[in-house]
């Protein structure tokens, strides 16, 4: 098995724009634009539609942390990881395109398609995170996965203003778009997809995957990744630095998840906000992301993963709890701004953190084990927060479920021993 060279900042440049490429979906669809168009004009009514939505996240959830770790153990064993970031690329942008066609009514259809999405957009990142630690030294990968966060959310906030400029606001709409049956909102999925494909292309041209000389047979090839897991799962007591964070990135990052599939609908629910101003209120989010991602990689390589994560993770609590109690859209937008501050160096902090623990040859492994512990419960803040708004007819009481999830995974991470972690899996 060959591994490619490190530190080549064409290498580095080409893996952080896919960052860049796959925010688009993330941003516009998860998150801002097509969340809310699917609760007020697909579903019934707000309340219905955001209890559906959740179910959509939850079912995405709970399929990627099935089959997350056994397709990075796959992966790793065939040497599969970009043929598989390939595949799942694919199907998440031809979802994007069948995004347009759902209209009011057809919930199932926008659903399912949705599902179908998100979880290969999920599964796509296992085999792109798994590369950090082959491309990146360990003195350095705390700023290079801030360069990739820092500049996925300037691709997420470049397609939104496209997005906003080209085909939501323009009235009437441009390209001949109905605006009666909202094309013109429907079609920032197209965006997506070509924004998707066009930028992806330099990380399947540039970056190198690591070569297994030999693949073993199909068959024998699917009892050694399931053999590894195993084995994984049975040693895990030797990196338990590594279980320590999974655990707490168990919690704290469910909170993240429902943060993305509901901050755009929260804004149009509770504080009203139109298509445009979503859209203007996910750019200033953006922004403060990238910038918060780009200055905390610096802080991650320099005081360490676990303390990066500890001090977004005071942020977000406070930040979380401003924006339940708050009346104020201008408060409103302070609390968003520091979600976005601090939920991209929290995110980042965590995918550089679990590779200094990742010893050599099991990236695509322990990534997927990544994925797992950001899906295995990521199911619960989405359905707390749908039942709750349900219970009490309110959006705040749900959104109050997140202030919780940040709390505990904070507590759980200070069980988190960085040095032992990197001495472990033998990168000191």
């Amino acid at each position: 098995m060959n591994t490619p060279s490190t530190s080549s900042k064409k290498t580095i440049w080409a893996w952080s724009l896919y960052d860049f490429a796959n925010s688009a979906f993330t941003t516009l669809i998860v998150t801002f634009v097509y969340a809310t168009f699917f609760a007020k004009g697909i579903a019934p009514n707000e309340t219905v539609g955001t209890d559906l939505w959740s179910t959509g996240i939850t079912i995405s959830a709970i399929l990627v942390a099935l089959f997350s770790p056994f397709l990075g153990a796959l992966a790793d064993k065939g040497g599969y990881r970009k043929r598989f970031l390939g595949i799942a690329t694919l199907v998440c942008i031809a979802a994007s395109v069948a995004l347009f066609f759902p209209q009011k009514g057809q919930i199932y259809f926008a659903l399912t398609v949705f599902v179908i999405g998100n979880v290969a957009f999920e599964m796509a990142n296992v085999f792109y995170n798994a590369f950090l630690p082959d491309i990146a030294p360990l003195e350095k990968i705390g700023r290079v996965s801030g360069y990739g966060w820092a500049l996925g959310y300037v691709g997420g906030l470049l397609c939104m203003v496209v997005g906003l400029v080209v085909l939501v606001q323009p009235d009437p709409p441009m390209f001949g778009l109905n605006a009666d049956t909202d094309q013109h909102i429907r079609a920032t999925n197209l965006l997506v997809a070509a924004w998707f494909a066009i930028f992806s292309i330099p990380m399947f041209l540039m970056v190198k995957d690591r070569t297994v000389l030999k693949p073993p047979p199909a068959k024998e090839l699917m009892k050694g990744a399931l053999a590894d897991l195993r084995r994984v799962f049975k040693e895990i007591k030797k990196y338990k630095q590594v279980f320590r964070l999974l655990l707490a990135r168990l919690i704290y990052n469910d909170g993240l998840v429902t943060i993305f599939g509901f901050g755009g609908l929260y804004a149009a629910v509770v504080f009203d906000f139109t298509t445009s101003e979503i859209i203007i209120f996910g750019i200033g989010l953006n922004i403060s992301a990238g910038l918060g991602a780009w200055v905390f990689g610096f802080m991650d390589d320099k005081l360490g993963g676990k303390p990066t994560i500890l001090v977004s993770l005071i942020g977000l609590v406070a930040a979380a709890a401003l924006a339940v109690l708050t009346t104020s859209v201008f408060w409103f937008w302070v609390s968003g701004l520091g979600v976005g501050l601090l939920a991209g160096p929290n995110q980042s902090a965590s995918r550089s953190l679990l590779g200094r623990f990742t010893p050599p040859n099991h990236e695509n492994e322990f990534y997927g084990f990544f994925a797992f512990s950001g899906k295995f419960t990521a199911f619960l803040g989405p359905f707390l927060l749908g039942k709750m708004t349900l219970l009490f007819d309110s959006m705040r009481a749900g959104v109050a479920v997140v202030v919780v999830l940040f709390i505990i995974g904070g507590v759980l991470l200070l069980r988190v021993d960085e040095k032992e972690g990197i001495a472990a899996a033998g990168r000191s």
